[in-house]
């Protein structure tokens, strides 16, 4: 049984889902449409999530925000981090990642905006054998 199946609340060879889990969303804000689509698909009748948000809606000090946020991710079965180009710079994202992983909270990792085709012609470098 792999992590996804773990967070699904499936069992090997079982598609029925047990129990919605409560899943935190680590994301840069610069990415909040990404996130606003998977709290859509939790508002779906079948779905078998439903998503902790710690949007900063108000200002807060920092360490309220990091106590409260603490808090949340403790209570949830797993964290899904969005992952883009702007999460190296997103530093309550990767704060939150950091947390999720000292308390032991699964996490599963999801790549957002794919990169151009130019891009991957930098980055990876093929061989002629």
């Amino acid at each position: 049984m792999g992590l996804l199946d773990w967070l699904l609340g499936r069992k090997k060879n079982d598609k029925k889902v047990k129990s919605k889990k409560r899943i935190f969303i680590s994301f840069a804000i610069e990415d909040v449409e990404y996130r606003d689509y998977l709290v859509e698909q939790a508002r779906k009748k079948h779905s078998p999530f439903d998503f902790i948000d710690m949007s900063v809606k108000q200002e807060w000090n920092q360490d309220e925000w990091k106590k409260r946020c603490r808090t949340k991710i403790k209570r949830s079965h797993g964290v899904i981090a969005l992952l883009s180009k702007n999460t190296h710079k997103a530093g309550g994202a990767r704060w939150e990642m950091k947390c999720a992983i000292e308390e032991k909270i699964p996490i599963v990792g999801m790549h957002i905006k794919k990169m151009k085709e130019e891009q991957y012609q930098s980055n990876f470098k093929t061989k002629k054998l």
